[in-house]
């Protein structure tokens, strides 16, 4: 197939710059309220904080970040089945706006509520606007990887600038007001995508068409159940606490969203491997997305303790001042994003360059792996210097988040790329769902792991991550070649 001439947004299809500033906005929310979310748990009730425990304000957290990509799942079946791409990033834009605005109401129902309202917001936004991304391509296009790494860059700018107004906004003035930010730019985001909506063209405009009308009815019998289930799931969960039937503690919500995901791993991963119907085409995509699977699960596991225990060690641990200027610690959480769009465009250009000689997706994996492993060597120098000093330099987090920074760049733009590739199309939602199952079951473990600050010394905590890590490199290491094989006989 001839190339696409649409290149008016850098080289990329003019839709490109829609969902460009569109995903910018909508990180610019969630790592506005991911920067302030732990610091604000555990402050003391008289700042305006919760004055929750440390392990408390985890469990919370990691609860909270393994809901928002873990919804992902439904919300590209929901898309795929019945709204279509464009109208389900729409939905979940309206709601993710709401949520980050009910998180600035001074009452804690509200900000649970806000919490929730987010997370399925984001599980409609988040997969599909990826889908998206890749539809804009035709098939075959080289500029597909490039594509995905612009895309990639654009929307960390907003990831580096929310941190730094909501979180001076957070800690210095009003941690409510820091949230009312993140919600402020979610709002701007839905309507830039409203405006540049026409420049998206039929890409993920209607859902897949049913084989039957049978199955088209039994498809919306599905999700208008789904909503009665999960509208009932609250309302007996709530009666339960209320009643004192069953205390609805942090610890247990943990523990039974935790059995729900690996329960919903597995049955989907038995599914995939054991159901009928696939074509054994399909069968090596699905084998294929499995081992990525697990490999971006043990990635985000150890990237995300930076919104957990890296961030609580930025506040306790290191030394916040450059030139005289004592800087909140939230500021951390903007050095990842920063450095991808100072990389991305380079990792882009190097994938270009190197064409049919670059590493193959599980190879990069491996090496995202062995960037974390890095990054936790580096965290364990520092926790040593903690423990003698009290404070370390900020560049000890600096050259960590460099690290985890470079590890991001081999493997996320990478994967969601791959995913649009591999994905059969009667399943593209789902299976851009299943990507961001990966980054729910990365934040439920990284959540867990990070309880343990509180109980073990810091330098025990990082050395067992970089042991876990270097394990998976390792292991992703000895199944590229063979991975690589079964790709190329994919057609």
């Amino acid at each position: 197939m001839t190339r696409d001439t649409n290149t008016r947004f850098f080289g990329h299809p003019a839709g490109l710059s829609t969902l460009f500033f569109t995903e910018l906005w909508e990180r610019f929310g969630y790592y506005g309220m991911r920067a302030l979310l732990v610091l604000f748990m555990t402050a003391a009730a008289s700042s305006g904080g919760l004055g929750y425990d440390v392990p408390k304000a985890y469990a919370i957290y990691g609860l909270y970040t393994a809901s928002v990509y873990g919804l992902s799942l439904p919300g590209g079946w929901v898309a795929d089945r019945i709204l279509g791409q464009q109208r389900a990033v729409l939905a979940g834009g309206v709601l993710i706006a709401i949520g980050y605005l009910m998180l600035a109401l001074p009452a804690e129902p509200a900000f649970f509520a806000g919490m929730v309202i987010v997370a399925f917001g984001t599980g409609l936004l988040k997969p599909n606007i990826s889908t998206i991304v890749g539809q804009i391509y035709q098939p075959g296009d080289p500029r597909r990887d490039s594509g995905f790494s612009v895309f990639y860059m654009g929307i960390n700018i907003g990831s580096t600038l929310a941190p730094l107004a909501c979180g001076w906004v957070g800690e210095r003035i009003n941690w409510r007001l820091g949230f009312a930010m993140a919600g402020a730019g979610m709002v701007l985001g839905v309507i830039t995508y409203l405006r540049g909506l026409s420049r998206l063209g039929a890409a993920g405009l209607k859902p897949v068409e049913p084989p039957t009308p049978e199955i088209g009815r039994q498809w919306r019998r599905s999700f208008r159940n789904g909503l009665a289930g999960v509208a009932g799931l609250f309302a007996l969960l709530a009666a339960l606490h209320f009643s004192g039937l069953m205390e609805l503690s942090a610890e247990r919500l943990v523990n039974g969203a935790g059995f729900v995901l690996f329960a919903i791993t597995l049955g989907l991963f038995g599914w995939m491997f054991l159901g009928g119907g696939w074509t054994p085409d399909e069968r090596k995509r699905l084998a294929v997305i499995a081992v990525l699977f697990w490999g971006s699960a043990l990635y985000w596991a150890a990237f995300e303790q930076a919104g957990s225990s890296f961030n609580l060690f930025a506040k306790h641990n290191t030394g916040n001042v450059l030139w005289g200027f004592n800087f909140p610690a939230s500021w951390f959480q903007s050095l990842n994003a920063g450095f991808i769009i100072v990389l991305a465009g380079v990792f882009a250009w190097v994938w270009i360059r190197l064409g049919d000689r670059q590493p193959g997706s599980v190879m990069k994996f491996s090496l995202a792996l062995l960037c974390a492993t890095l990054s936790f060597v580096v965290m364990m120098a520092a926790a040593q210097g903690a423990g003698a000093t009290g404070r370390v330099s900020p560049m000890w987090l600096v050259v960590t988040y460099l690290l985890q920074t470079v590890g991001e760049l081999l493997l996320s733009p990478v994967g969601l790329s791959a995913m649009t590739k591999l994905a059969p199309a009667r399943v593209g939602g789902l299976m851009m769902g299943v990507w961001f199952l990966s980054l729910s079951m990365g934040n439920y473990l990284a959540g867990r792991t990070a309880a343990y600050y509180g109980n073990l010394p810091p330098y025990e905590l990082f050395k067992s991550m970089a042991m876990i890590m270097a394990v998976a490199a390792v292991a992703l290491a000895l199944l590229a070649r063979p991975v690589a094989r079964m790709m190329r006989s994919i057609q």
